[in-house]
């Protein structure tokens, strides 16, 4: 058991989504804090903040307006101060391109939306309690993409 609560953040601009999430996280057995956050664009600005603490994973939704999750991605890998988070997309989208383009782009998991509630909270169950030090070093695509 983590001695301090995982500190999660999402971006999602779906209200229901950031709902949904919520509710599921309470329902998984492990001390968190939860941020949310409309859209990328207000997520990069607390990242970017130099007085804010940083999460320990982030969960980016892809199609976002103002700022996509591949751009908050991007710039998150492309920080020295962001680029160790551990970084979780979720989306609604099962495009191969979108998979192989956030593997690419230095993602840690892909987590397609499951519609049921159950499903949701096996997923972020299995998220959280992976061993992320071991997985970010030896990422490969066979691991990528959670499936249930």
């Amino acid at each position: 058991m983590r001695p301090t609560p995982l500190h999660i953040m999402l971006a999602d601009d779906d209200e229901d989504d950031r709902l949904f999430f919520k509710e599921a996280f309470e329902e998984v057995k492990i001390k968190y804090d939860i941020s949310t956050f409309n859209d990328g664009e207000q997520l990069m600005e607390y990242l970017s903040d130099p007085q804010n603490s940083l999460p320990d994973i982030v969960f980016l939704d892809l199609n976002m307006p103002r700022k996509s999750g591949m751009e908050c991605l991007k710039e998150i890998r492309s920080s020295d101060r962001l680029k160790r988070i551990s970084v979780a997309i979720y989306s609604t989208s099962s495009s191969e391109q979108d998979i192989e383009d956030t593997f690419v782009a230095g993602a840690n998991v892909y987590i397609k939306k499951p519609n049921d509630f159950n499903m949701l909270k096996k997923v972020l169950s299995d998220v959280v309690h992976i061993n992320w030090q071991y997985i970010v070093d030896g990422l490969n695509k066979d691991s990528f993409i959670l499936s249930l």
